[in-house]
């Protein structure tokens, strides 16, 4: 007899992972409305709009092939984000596309943010904000935050949420986007500062 499950079941990595093997189809629509959007913006940050969304729809069936091989070591969001850096770098380079994960970067002017070893001459900028349950329980501003994240370049995108929401390491962040640290760095810089704008403009009109 099949185990039912429900949506409840499904609180953390274990129990969705539990589902999914299972063949749960509550399981997997979940894990695809938690992690989809995201692996979708992993692929479009290394390798373009174009081929993002068959990226990450090929990473699915990669991680469904080997989800009874998935051994916990990592966060399965993790896991799913680093099948999908790897589909599409291969798919990169099967493409045969010289497409540069630094473009762009000429234009930053970064040379005099960073010493010899490569760290900030000064801090990455900080969140100047009460709380995050303070913009949450905002609505409006809510609303804007997310509306300047979607204008942000892809790659300030992968950035943002993989070490601001995702809590991955920086080197980990590097790994998975091919981009050295100082790019990493100054992608953060320039996500977290374009939001801080927009917060700041939000306060003084209010």
């Amino acid at each position: 007899m099949t185990e039912k499950f429900d949506q409840k079941d499904f609180g953390d990595d274990a129990a969705l992972i539990k589902g999914m093997l299972a063949g749960d189809s509550t399981a997997f629509e979940i894990a695809v409305a938690l992690y989809h959007p995201k692996m979708v913006m992993i692929a479009k940050a290394i390798i373009g709009e174009a081929f993002a969304e068959e990226i990450a729809q090929d990473a699915w069936i990669s991680a469904i092939g080997s989800l009874a091989d998935f051994g916990g070591r990592s966060s399965l969001y993790t896991w799913l984000v680093q099948i999908t850096a790897n589909a599409a770098k291969t798919r990169l380079r099967r493409e045969k596309r010289q497409v540069s994960l630094d473009e762009n970067w000429q234009q930053l002017d970064t040379d005099d943010r960073f010493n010899h070893k490569d760290h900030w001459r000064e801090q990455v900028s900080q969140w100047d904000i009460d709380t995050p349950e303070a913009i949450i329980a905002n609505h409006q501003l809510k609303e804007i935050i997310q509306q300047t994240f979607a204008q942000l370049p892809p790659q300030q995108q992968a950035v943002l949420t993989m070490y601001d929401l995702e809590g991955e390491s920086m080197q980990e962040i590097c790994n998975i986007l091919n981009i050295s640290a100082s790019n990493a760095r100054v992608l953060l810089h320039r996500a977290r500062s374009a939001i801080q704008q927009k917060i700041h403009q939000y306060q003084e009109n209010s």
